[in-house]
């Protein structure tokens, strides 16, 4: 088998057809699909069923409703191809995706593929790089790509070799596990291959969790306050410091503010600014020598300026400018 696809679907009646198409009408032969429907009430597990008979590479398992992290474990445990991948029931893949990133990683034995994303709004498209646009072995660059790169936060850009795999899992009950997942990889990758085209579509809903606001979004600081833990606990702290460092950062004061305003109460905002800012200063008070926050166009330096002078007012102004928007 040379590729695995694990999907988790949860109530996606409305999406789950044209992603299993992308899927079924692959150019690359050899694929096994593992659906996993994650306890739906609405007719997926009817449309999954219906597909499942009629294409016997899709293998379906129907399992009580327990988040995605813990229906992608189901799928890992059952996988059987030498790369894994992972597509989430409400996005959509080219139809070459498989062909170029097999053909990528088998080319020189990468332990992992990248491509570019096509995100689909509702009223525009745009292409995102994947943050690489060379292969590479090179240790400092993949470790780069913690800290600079789109594909560091998600997992279904990719496919990963199977045995780097074996004793890794998603962690369970919690949001934002693609990153938690890919952090704990990362220091495990030699050699990453990139293929330079947006092959697959991710699609943006205002329902999607990046556009509601829910407690879970705590998860995004608790789960790096996890993988510090990891770090430490594995003998990789002293080593990858600044990344953790920046990445830290970046998603507590960026990632985590940006998608608090959406809670659509100041005082609710400022109490998780609140809680970022003391966490910050907890785990990482020195942050503002970090080699990473150094400008390198000017892009970066309005992030350097943003990060080093962050405070309660650039707060304020982040709460404005997103409160209703989608990004």
């Amino acid at each position: 088998m040379k590729v695995s696809v694990i999907v988790p679907g949860y109530n996606c009646e409305n999406t789950v057809r044209k992603c299993l198409d992308s899927l079924i009408f692959q150019t690359l032969d050899d694929i096994e699909i593992i659906f996993i429907n994650d306890g739906s009430t609405d007719g997926t597990k009817e449309i999954a069923e219906e597909y499942a008979e009629k294409y016997k590479n899709i293998k379906l398992v129907n399992v009580k409703n327990g988040g995605q992290s813990k229906a992608r474990n189901i799928g890992l445990d059952m996988a059987n191809g030498d790369y894994i991948a992972f597509l989430d029931s409400d996005d959509y893949i080219e139809p070459t995706m498989f062909e170029k990133m097999y053909s990528k990683a088998i080319s020189s034995g990468y332990d992992m593929v990248l491509c570019d994303v096509n995100i689909v709004y509702p009223d525009k498209n745009v292409i995102i790089s994947s943050g690489l646009n060379l292969d590479t072995t090179d240790s400092k660059i993949i470790r780069k790509s913690l800290v600079y790169s789109y594909s560091a936060g998600v997992v279904w850009n990719k496919i990963y070799k199977k045995e780097l795999l074996k004793n890794l899992r998603f962690k369970e009950g919690v949001w934002y596990e693609d990153v938690h997942f890919n952090f704990k990889l990362f220091p495990t990758v030699k050699s990453v291959g990139v293929v330079t085209e947006p092959l697959i579509n991710y699609v943006q809903t205002e329902g999607s969790i990046t556009y509601t606001y829910n407690e879970k979004l705590y998860d995004i600081i608790n789960n790096f306050n996890d993988l510090i833990i990891y770090y430490k606990t594995n003998d990789l702290y002293d080593s990858y410091y600044d990344e953790l460092e920046y990445s830290y950062i970046r998603y507590a004061y960026n990632t985590f503010v940006k998608r608090l305003a959406k809670c659509g109460s100041f005082s609710k905002f400022m109490k998780g600014v609140k809680y970022a800012k003391s966490e910050v200063k907890q785990h990482f008070p020195k942050y503002r020598k970090n080699k990473y926050l150094k400008p390198r166009d000017i892009k970066s330096l309005m992030n350097y300026v943003y990060f080093i002078a962050f405070n309660n007012l650039f707060a304020s102004f982040i709460y404005v400018i997103n409160i209703g928007k989608m990004n």
